[in-house]
């Protein structure tokens, strides 16, 4: 499986490419850019029509939530960003995010041979014996006109095919795929099964009963659900087991027999007690 590709000068001037099938068939690579959501998100803006990729080696202003920097090697990552414009109320937005991120694990799957979950709110991640550790993060950002959403870009980092062993910074948090795999990985060949994923499961979002289907296989996929976490909020931390993500896309904890929902904050799955 593979992509074939031409390089673009920049996203607002596309050369010709060969197309994916699918709606998200228009996809535009770039050697090096700040940031493909930063990109996309102008694109947005200016009009584009859903259905945009922009895909790069190497990102000099990535970042991830909370205005965190995200870093890679050039070529060693998945870094891509898609355009959507869902038939979605504003309170239901958090559902592209959800999709991407279930897509990512199909392709993950289909071209590795493993499966990762999704860690609440917007990370792929597998279980190790010393751990959970990070395989991708994803940030959707999102134009609003009112109470109107017109757009939602989903911006994915995903380490694919990263020198072993990981630098110190990052081995304690993070992995990857060709190192959970064992073999080498072709990040083209992830890209391209990721947006044939990406295809259907966004159009099962869009089918009847599609908002509670995907919902339901958040829940499903999600590896948060049912542990010990402790939450990272602005103004402190809560811990407790998380029971739930509700249909607004917020973690429900139960804390020491209250429930207690969490719309934003960076989680962490404690091991059971001894």
């Amino acid at each position: 499986m593979g992509l074939s590709f031409q390089t673009v000068p920049t996203p607002a001037e596309p050369s010709a490419l060969v197309h994916p099938p699918g709606r998200f068939a228009d996809v535009r690579r770039v050697a090096e850019t700040g940031s493909t959501n930063t990109d996309l998100l102008a694109l947005a803006r200016a009009g584009a029509p859903e259905g945009v990729v922009i895909v790069t080696d190497h990102q000099t202003a990535g970042r991830g939530r909370l205005g965190r920097v995200w870093e890679a090697p050039p070529g060693s990552s998945l870094l891509v960003s898609v355009l959507c414009r869902p038939a979605l109320p504003l309170a239901r937005t958090h559902l592209v995010t959800v999709t991407a991120g279930l897509a990512a694990a199909d392709a993950i799957e289909e071209v590795a041979g493993f499966r990762p979950s999704l860690k609440w709110p917007n990370d792929l991640v597998v279980e190790t014996p010393a751990g959970t550790r990070k395989l991708a993060g994803l940030l959707a950002e999102s134009v609003v006109e009112g109470s109107t959403l017109r757009a939602v870009v989903v911006g994915m980092g995903m380490n694919v095919r990263w020198p072993d062993p990981l630098p110190d910074e990052l081995a304690a948090t993070a992995t990857a795929v060709n190192h959970v795999a064992g073999r080498e990985v072709s990040v083209d060949d992830v890209l391209a099964a990721w947006l044939a994923a990406l295809e259907r499961r966004y159009g099962v979002l869009h089918a009847e009963g599609g908002i509670a289907t995907i919902a339901e296989a958040h829940r499903a996929a999600c590896s948060t659900l049912g542990r010990r976490v402790r939450v990272e909020l602005a103004d402190g931390a809560v811990e407790g087991e998380a029971v739930d993500v509700d249909d607004d896309g917020h973690l429900v904890l139960d804390v020491e027999g209250t429930r207690q929902t969490v719309a934003v904050g960076d989680v962490i799955h404690l091991r059971p007690a001894p």
